[in-house]
């Protein structure tokens, strides 16, 4: 009796054993699987990029690829977005030939377009790091810093009402003799 009772134990300690150690080989494939068809996205993303000629020239595109030894099949799909002159391009990838659909196993978005506005002309004080020019009086650096945090919320949109003015107050030292 005793000898039952010890092989069920072992016999269900050996079951549950195999069920981890399967749920372990079923993650681990998902995870490869989940990997390589992100990386087949992110590089169609990128081809898209890179033919400039025939970027918005259809609103869907799909095709299979053979990618680490295996079929994967992928659609491209262009949306419009608020800005006239880009799109955004969402990249789905499924396992298999393409007529094997279901669920996607990895999604990439991107944008695409053409420059709202010429590089670097929002504030030329933040594309140089120069500080805007100050005005030289007795008061020295304390001027100056007033004058460039002055200069940085207006160029910032801060509100700052015009016909107020903050004391600026420095320590002054003589030298002794």
């Amino acid at each position: 009796m005793e000898v039952l009772v010890a092989l069920m134990v072992v016999a269900m300690g050996l079951a549950a054993l195999m069920v981890a150690v399967s749920g372990t080989a079923r993650t681990s494939g998902y995870l490869r699987d989940k990997t390589l068809a992100q990386w087949i996205a992110m590089n169609r993303l990128v081809e898209v990029r890179l033919n400039a000629s025939n970027k918005f020239a259809q609103n869907v595109d799909t095709a299979e690829v053979d990618f680490a030894g295996r079929k994967w099949h992928y659609d491209t799909k262009y949306f419009n977005t608020s800005i006239g002159t880009m799109k955004r391009v969402v990249v789905r990838v499924y396992a298999g030939d393409s007529k094997a659909k279901g669920n996607p196993i990895a999604e990439s978005t991107s944008f695409l377009g053409t420059a709202v506005g010429a590089p670097g002309s929002s504030n030329p004080t933040w594309v140089t790091g120069a500080m805007p020019p100050t005005v030289a009086n007795s008061s020295g650096a304390a001027a100056a810093q007033a004058a460039g945090a002055a200069g940085m919320n207006q160029s910032m949109g801060a509100a700052t009402p015009a016909n107020t003015t903050a004391p600026i107050t420095t320590p002054t030292t003589t030298p002794t003799p």
